[in-house]
């Protein structure tokens, strides 16, 4: 069966270019109505231009599609607050919310001013949130949404000197899982992208060799989006990488661990004798929320007291 979007509509963030403008263009093609959002700023957030968005919005109707542009900002919640009023002001409803907007601003961390680290996590984490914020109680009413949020393998494992943009990219799957739960009663799905795609943003890192550049276009990226934007899709609170032709989930997982007596003193030498089992990610497992975390973890082995003290 062909995905299709024919009574949907959508909106995307940063659609001016890269990834944003892969999304939007193929949301269209596929039918969709779609708001492209781009404030049309540099790489480093500075600067404004209507010229990207419009430019997408030109090649959507050129091909038969309906679209309109949008020169918000994703950082400021009344920015946000009016493009989502303009998707439903334009097409009578939101139904999908594509969270992709965003700047670097890379520096060893000694050396940020935190101005930088602020700006980058208002565009990338807040800025997520206040469109999302925006769009929940209209997707709440109609009882169907689908919100995809894009993270980072830089945010999931670490990159030197991207503070800021690991922290806020890593918050964006912290803000996920939490949102799934709210969003489930209302088939509200939520789930992350971490892309690897060759576009303006990793430009400077340098992070991808030139050789490589052809084999990461956003169009690889794309498909995935779409899936998730899609009524067939049924999963929420993913972790997805996607790129070059590779799609993966990502998991936070926890390794078994050991449980002490908890009617005993618990001491740091107990810790250090244990360190290895405790660090054992052999039989990692991952959890669907903190409950269930915690509930296995009251049901991890006990040591029994001979071992406990045996290791003092």
């Amino acid at each position: 069966m062909d995905i299709r979007f024919d009574r949907r509509v959508a909106l995307v963030t940063g659609a001016g270019t890269g990834l944003g403008r892969s999304h939007a263009l193929c949301l269209a093609a596929r039918g969709a109505k779609v708001v492209v959002n781009d404030l049309g700023t540099g790489t480093d957030g500075d600067g404004v231009s209507s010229a990207p968005a419009e430019r997408v919005v030109g090649e959507i109707r050129s091909r038969g599609g309906r679209a309109i542009p949008n020169f918000d900002s994703v950082a400021e919640p009344e920015a946000a607050a009016r493009m989502v009023r303009a998707a439903l002001d334009a097409f009578g409803r939101l139904d999908i919310v594509v969270n992709n907007a965003g700047i670097i601003r890379d520096k060893s961390f000694h050396k940020m001013p935190l101005q930088d680290f602020e700006t980058v996590l208002r565009v990338h984490l807040l800025g997520s949130v206040y469109v999302t914020k925006a769009a929940f109680p209209f997707m709440r009413r109609q009882h169907y949404g689908r919100i995809v949020l894009t993270t980072s393998t830089s945010g999931l494992f670490g990159t030197f000197g991207q503070t800021n943009y690991c922290a806020a990219k890593l918050g964006v799957v912290g803000f996920m899982n939490a949102l799934k739960h709210e969003g489930a009663g209302n088939n509200i799905l939520v789930n992350s992208v971490a892309p690897m795609a060759a576009t303006r943003l990793s430009e400077p890192s340098g992070i991808f060799p030139t050789e490589l550049q052809s084999q990461l276009s956003p169009e690889l990226v794309t498909p995935l989006v779409a899936y998730l934007c899609s009524e067939s899709c049924q999963a929420s609170g993913m972790i997805l990488s996607v790129g070059g032709g590779f799609f993966g989930r990502d998991q936070v997982v926890e390794g078994p661990g050991i449980r002490f007596d908890s009617a005993e003193e618990v001491t740091p030498e107990m810790v250090a004798k244990s360190w290895l089992e405790i660090t054992d990610m052999a039989s990692a497992r991952g959890f669907d929320g903190s409950y269930e975390q915690i509930a296995a973890a009251l049901r991890a082995t006990k040591k029994n007291e001979g071992e406990a003290h045996a290791k003092v």
